[in-house]
């Protein structure tokens, strides 16, 4: 059923109105009739429709006028056109009332009509052509079958002297600018001119603006103008009526990200108001809606391919960064380095930001989350990330006091998994908090609330507030199996560790020595009897594991993981006077990953027959898989200050080859 517009009629004039196509006018005939008429006939111009309605039943008439119908409360008419008008008026409907005799209208009541298109349109089926008329271009539904359009944040930085990226004002310095905003366009069709007192006006609620902005391309005679018309403190514009058959071409960037207080889902509105006489507010008579979803910022789990490694150039790291290149050369990606300018001291690179990306179907570009850690790498995203075609976001809280959980070590993704039937093709994220019940730190409101507003990637939170450091990357990672779509969970585990070196001892190797050969950790002959001797480090132990396991049931629980899916890693902690436990060795399981190349930090393990026994136990799992194990020296350049490879390193991967608007949240 078509849009309705009630229409009055005037009896003894003619009265003048536009149908916009797709629309049909109600006319109610009872109140317009004289007093003493009795029935009533139509006459109308090639172009109209006019049904009578009677008890909500139609009734299509002809144009000839003999026809007659009785005069009462429960009918109306209903008028339609199919073509645009040529020329203003150019249509007209007359409605004849009669009295009880005779064959003369006693009078009469008319209606010029001037019929025209108006379509605002957008790519709602989102194949990256702005189609006509989209019949659901005005809601948002999501699945591979879903309509509506998507809207990227212009969050990257296509000028160099804007600080804060394309967003931050109200102009457009390059057409590069454009490709990152989705295209809106507004198609019409008419006479040359509207009648009098009607005017087309494009414009958006309150709530939108600091979410949404709007250009219009201009075309003067000296070149392009790109003007700022909506957004902001531009609630609505007027649109010059182009006459004939015209289309207005419109640009339109996101502000916002998904958050508590925002949905991601925007509206643009284009009315006709019509004014009766001068001095008198215009009315809408007809309103065209399209609806935008913002599109989320995506984190890339480490079955992604890997495209630039990042880390720190620190004073005492050459070693580290001699081996980290040529893993990162046999991976073949690219290794970025962040000098001392820049990094201040601080080689923690993994901590300070998260790489993710937005896509549309027009565009796709990697954006950087900053963490509100805000270390001496602060600077870094900003000056030396944000650029073309490279976005960057942070969320800072007002209140809240900011802790290491807060450090995007912190906070990790899984890859694509089903749980119970639930589809999840991006993953899920990863934090770590404090454990339920009990007080302790938590990564801040406002990034958890931001990360849950992305909808695409349901976050689970896990319990690392054990830690002295509190990251989710100390005791799980993710590694893909090569050639497979498929992947493996490594977990750190004090009983694999403690198993371990009960074998050996067993097999004669109890005075295997650990640190071998390394003096910068502990001076003291460590062996694998020590260890098992130690009964105050095997309660600590049993406490870590108890922590483990903990985590090791949510993730089995919300990822949908089996014990098939998951390999242990040997690991030991230290637990302080504050409860809270520390990697007693290099810890195996803060790897990076790079496809099938693993740099894992080299544990110092027992050395038995000239090879640590923790790196050939690692290789027995890992290898058989595919992967390829590196073992990287971090012990004095990391873990002496609480972190391992994967805390001084960071990797930006490709994007999933997946349509995050396929989804069902």
């Amino acid at each position: 059923m078509l849009p309705e517009r009630t229409l009055r009629l005037q009896y003894g004039s003619r009265i003048e109105a536009v149908c916009v196509l797709g629309t049909q006018l109600c006319t109610d005939v009872f109140s317009a009739a004289p007093a003493e008429a009795r029935t009533f006939g139509l006459k109308y111009t090639a172009g109209v429709r006019v049904d009578v309605v009677k008890n909500g039943q139609a009734e299509e008439t002809t144009r000839n006028g003999k026809r007659r119908w009785a005069i009462s409360s429960d009918t109306t008419l209903s008028l339609s056109m199919n073509q645009a008008s040529a020329e203003a008026s150019d249509h007209k409907v007359t409605v004849s009332y009669f009295g009880e005799e005779g064959n003369l209208p006693i009078d009469q009541a008319g209606v010029f009509l001037t019929a025209i298109e108006i379509s605002l349109d957008v790519d709602a089926d989102r194949d990256g052509v702005v189609e006509k008329n989209n019949p659901r271009k005005g809601s948002w539904t999501w699945g591979p079958d879903g309509q509506g359009a998507i809207l990227l944040v212009n969050c990257d930085r296509e000028t160099p002297w804007l600080p804060e990226g394309d967003s931050a004002d109200e102009k457009i310095y390059s057409k590069e600018d454009l490709n990152d905003m989705s295209r809106m366009i507004l198609r019409t069709r008419g006479p040359d001119r509207l009648p009098f007192g009607y005017e087309m006006v494009l414009y958006i609620s309150m709530s939108d603006s600091d979410k949404v902005g709007v250009f219009y391309v201009d075309n003067p005679f000296f070149g392009q103008r790109y003007i700022h018309i909506l957004g902001r403190r531009k609630l609505y514009h007027v649109v010059k009526y182009a006459g004939g058959s015209a289309e207005m071409e419109f640009f339109v960037e996101g502000l916002r990200f998904p958050d508590e207080s925002f949905s991601g889902l925007v509206s643009i509105h284009i009315s006709l108001l019509e004014r009766l006489i001068e001095g008198v507010p215009r009315t809408p008579i007809f309103t065209d809606t399209v609806t935008f979803r913002v599109a989320p910022w995506i984190m890339t789990p480490n079955t992604l391919p890997p495209v630039d490694v990042f880390v720190c150039n620190v004073k005492d790291n050459y070693l580290f960064l001699k081996e980290l290149k040529s893993l990162v050369e046999k991976a073949r990606c690219n290794l970025k380095v962040c000098f001392r300018y820049m990094n201040r001291g601080d080689r923690w690179m993994q901590d300070e930001i998260e790489f993710g990306y937005i896509h549309a179907p027009h565009k796709i570009f990697p954006v950087v989350l900053d963490s509100p850690r805000d270390g001496d790498l602060k600077d870094f995203p900003v000056k030396e990330l944000l650029g073309p075609d490279f976005g960057y976001v942070t969320r800072e809280p007002l209140f809240e006091k900011v802790t290491s959980l807060d450090s995007f070590g912190n906070l990790e993704v899984s890859p694509p998994v089903k749980v119970n039937g639930k589809e999840y093709p991006l993953g899920r994220i990863l934090i770590g908090s404090s454990f339920p019940m009990a007080a302790g730190r938590r990564m801040t409101k406002v990034v958890r609330d931001f990360l849950c507003a992305q909808q695409v990637q349901a976050p689970i939170e896990l319990y690392s507030d054990w830690l002295v450091v509190g990251h989710v990357d100390e005791f799980m990672t993710f590694i893909p199996i090569p050639g497979k779509k498929e992947f493996r969970m490594v977990m750190a585990s004090t009983s694999a560790c403690y198993k371990l070196f009960r074998e050996k001892q067993k097999e004669g190797h109890g005075e295997a020595v650990m640190f071998k050969g390394f003096s910068g950790v502990n001076t003291k002959r460590i062996t694998i009897n020590k260890v098992l001797s130690n009964e105050n480090l095997i309660q600590q132990n049993l406490y870590v594991q108890r922590c483990l396991d903990w985590n090791r049931d949510i993730l089995k629980k919300e990822l949908g993981l089996t014990e098939r899916d998951i390999i242990d890693l040997p690991a030991l902690f230290v637990v302080n006077e504050q409860g809270q436990a520390l990697a007693y060795f290099p810890n195996m399981v803060n790897m990076i990953v790079l496809q099938k190349d693993l740099g894992i930090p080299k544990p110092f393990g027992p050395m038995i027959e000239e090879q640590c026994c923790l790196e050939a136990h690692a290789r027995a799992l890992l290898e058989p898989l595919g992967l390829s194990c590196t073992f990287i020296d971090d012990i004095f350049s990391y873990h002496k200050y609480m972190g391992e490879v994967h805390c001084g390193t960071n990797v930006r991967r490709e994007p999933f080859p997946f349509k995050w608007w396929h989804m069902e949240p």
